[in-house]
């Protein structure tokens, strides 16, 4: 039987897609972006390509619903919504919006749901709701008595693949920078950010590419015990990103996805100095976080809002022995991608990638000793508030320094040795079992991405008496 077919035939289905308000920023705001429509492509054996596009922003977007066993294998457009939402109990309240606020979307008085806009075995897909500040993805187990608010429902966990079926979707999409809400963890640290549209905000805001965000800071780090106030240590520079979520799937195998992929990937830059006279490490490298950073974009794939959670930490990190004095800036710019690849037969295997290019400023090292200094950051991504993929990305530098010193017996001194100054970048992470929200097997363990470390000479020397 062909696929399209079997999917008119179930009955008792039903799925829900619902878009709330686009997602905004907390802290800051700006000018909405133009909606990109989501369109649906049929292929020759029955499945739906859907396009996956940034959900519109601004005014309330139409909802959707795709009714299968009502004979239609699209999800039609409704002006349903998750009135709220209780974590802890799994209950939510279904309302209808009232007539107007979603253009497009049929009349209440008119839709066949008015009365009980849902029933058992359905699904909801929401965007960021009351309760719900990362969506929603839930099935509806129980069906309760309406209120002034709506009717209200008990749910249950459920996956991609019971919203998406058999369709496939393949597309990337730029987080709005003014989406981005932002919590310096030390004095010193500011924020700002240019959208594509021109708006800009931050002092740092006309300085910036259009659809980038950056952070600032200055952050002092522990000067080594007995070291003169002129070799006081500190690092300050910014971080400058674009990020980009990027999401595929398939679920043409009929039974599951066939293929998925959930990842984040953009340009990264930076420019920072560290100087002064550190303290000596003890175990572990001394990491001083500055800023947290969180989204939630919301992306349309079709008509289904798919909600996706980033979080980032940034951070600066200093490795020394106590002894050496360093002064050195640093340009770094580069790209990363990481994510989750799933293929049938293969189960998950974890994707990162980095090309980063630096070059020094300025640098000097002075006495004898090592020291290493990273301006990096802590990133995750995942599906409606789970984390299903963790990466560290940290360009570092690195120096070491080797004096020698020798007398006589005539009174004659001398003074030699090299330094060296070293760029590189560590990227690590790991894939998480909440990738399952796709709905493939679960994986029993974190999956490693894997370390991956490039190192490059950048400046060195030597010195002689």
């Amino acid at each position: 039987m062909p696929k399209l077919a079997r999917r008119l035939l179930l009955t008792g289905f039903t799925t829900l897609a619902l878009t709330a308000t686009g997602c905004s920023s907390a802290t800051h705001t700006g000018a909405a972006d133009p909606a990109s429509t989501a369109t649906l492509a049929s292929a020759a054996d029955g499945t739906q390509q859907l396009d996956v596009a940034a959900a519109p922003q601004g005014a309330p977007a139409p909802t959707a619903v795709a009714r299968v066993g009502a004979g239609k294998g699209a999800p039609e457009k409704s002006s349903l919504k998750v009135a709220s939402y209780d974590q802890a109990t799994g209950r939510a309240v279904i309302s209808t919006a009232p007539q107007g606020t979603s253009p497009g979307s049929p009349s209440p008085s008119h839709s066949p749901t008015a009365d009980k806009p849902v029933a058992v075995g359905d699904v909801i897909a929401s965007a960021p709701a009351p309760g719900a500040p990362n969506g929603l993805l839930a099935k509806v187990t129980e069906v309760g008595r309406k209120t002034d608010r709506g009717t209200e429902v008990k749910t249950a966990s459920t996956t991609l693949a019971s919203v998406l079926n058999d369709d496939k979707a393949d597309g990337k999409v730029p987080v709005d920078p003014a989406s981005v809400t932002v919590e310096p963890l030390m004095k010193g640290v500011t924020f700002s950010w240019a959208k594509s549209q021109g708006v800009r905000f931050g002092p740092e805001g006309a300085k910036l590419p259009l659809g980038n965000l950056r952070l600032d800071v200055d952050a002092p780090v522990d000067t080594a015990p007995g070291a003169p106030v002129s070799a006081g240590a500190s690092v300050s520079g910014f971080v400058q990103l674009a990020p980009t979520v990027e999401f595929s799937y398939d679920g043409s195998g009929g039974s599951g996805p066939r293929s998925a992929f959930l990842g984040m990937s953009g340009d990264w830059s930076s420019q920072w100095s560290l100087k002064g006279h550190a303290a000596a490490s003890t175990g572990t490298p001394k990491r001083i976080p500055f800023a947290k950073l969180h989204s939630a974009p919301v992306i349309q794939v079709g008509p289904v809002p798919v909600v996706v959670n980033l979080d980032l930490t940034c951070y600066v990190q200093v490795e020394a022995d106590g002894r050496v004095t360093l002064e050195v800036r640093q340009d770094v710019k580069g790209d990363f991608r990481v994510g989750g690849s799933y293929a049938t037969g293969k189960g998950w295997t974890p994707v990162s990638t980095s090309n980063v290019q630096s070059s020094p400023v300025k640098a000097e090292v002075t006495a004898a000793g090592r020291v290493k200094g990273a301006i990096g950051a802590e990133a995750s991504v995942g599906l409606y508030g789970a984390v299903g993929v963790s990466a560290d990305f940290a360009p570092y530098l690195r120096g070491e320094a080797d004096a020698k010193a020798s007398a006589s017996t005539d009174g004659k001194t001398s003074v030699s040795g090299a330094w060296a100054l070293y760029g590189g970048f560590d990227l690590s992470g790991q894939l998480h079992l909440q990738l399952s929200l796709f709905g493939t097997p679960i994986f029993e363990r974190r999956i490693p991405l894997g370390a991956l470390n490039r190192e490059w000479p950048l400046a060195g020397g030597k010195t002689g008496s």
